[in-house]
């Protein structure tokens, strides 16, 4: 039973390693580096594609088509969506073709860059 819980130990040590490694890939963006990434760019999403345009319009499509409005505001990502008023804001932080959305109470959503 001993050794189990050295078993353990370790595979938990290994795991907790691995995440810090995997959260130093990532690149924090800046507000520039933000729209230089997203403008023009379509990401893909586990059910759902995204484009975002120059104009500050964004197509989210999960089997519909919904617009909505994209801008950069102190170095986040912000989203609107009608009827609804209000802006949500992100950082968004990207590690080779992985784009990663953080909110105000750590939800986080990824996307791929599509080809």
């Amino acid at each position: 039973m001993r050794r189990f819980g050295i078993y353990v130990g370790v595979l938990v040590c290994f795991a907790a390693a691995t995440l810090a490694q995997q959260e130093d890939d990532w690149r924090m963006l800046s507000g520039p580096q933000i729209a230089d990434v997203l403008i023009g760019v379509t990401l893909e999403y586990d059910n759902a594609w995204q484009d975002f345009r120059a104009s500050g319009k964004t197509l989210y499509n999960a089997g519909t088509n919904s617009w909505g409005n994209w801008r950069v505001e102190n170095d986040q990502y912000c989203s609107q969506w009608p009827p609804r008023d209000l802006w949500d804001c992100y950082d968004v932080a990207v590690f080779e073709d992985q784009v990663r959305f953080t909110g105000a109470y750590d939800d986080v959503s990824f996307g791929t860059i599509r080809k």
